[in-house]
């Protein structure tokens, strides 16, 4: 899955190299692009894989309805991906871009994980490493660009809440 992922960022880089470090609004689509594709990676097996599984597991008290998942997770893809936009433009740094999406890739290995394999304590895991990558991003984005670093911050409260969440559901079952 990481092959096809990097095979794919590295034929956009590519076939868009010029236009991509120059055009921001292509820059800005492609970033949004990519980001949308790990979206659209989990929720597929989310969706493919959740029930009746999930219905079976003991969920802690402060699990939230399942139709709040869908809109903040677009509010957070869009406002992350404005974020490393905006340093993006301004800097051109390839490091910095790679960690965003090795960070999306670890995003969409999450539902990989919990929902398809049902195995809540490696999706524990990853998200710890997930945070750890929201962490240094927002650490980046505060010496490059502090408007990134506060768009950051509700994806890192979010993200959060879901380390709780998930580790509720780790005790509870």
């Amino acid at each position: 899955m990481e092959f096809i992922f990097i095979l794919i960022l590295s034929l956009l880089l590519v076939f868009y190299r010029k236009l991509f470090f120059k055009n921001k609004y292509l820059s800005l689509f492609s970033i949004l692009y990519f980001t949308f594709v790990a979206s659209a990676i989990g929720g597929f097996v989310t969706a493919s894989f959740k029930e009746p599984w999930y219905s079976e597991l003991i969920l802690p008290s402060f699990n939230p309805p399942s139709w709040v998942f869908g809109p903040v997770w677009t509010t957070l893809y869009i406002l992350m991906s404005v974020a490393i936009w905006r340093v993006w433009i301004k800097f051109t740094d390839r490091k910095i871009l790679s960690v965003y999406f090795y960070h999306l890739l670890f995003n969409a290995i999450w539902s990989v994980v919990f929902f398809g394999f049902h195995q809540i304590e490696l999706a524990l895991i990853n998200l710890i490493i997930i945070l750890i990558f929201i962490t240094v991003l927002m650490k980046i984005y505060l010496h490059k660009d502090k408007l990134s670093f506060f768009i950051m911050l509700p994806y890192f409260l979010w993200s959060s809440y879901a380390l709780l969440l998930n580790t509720a559901i780790v005790i509870l079952n």
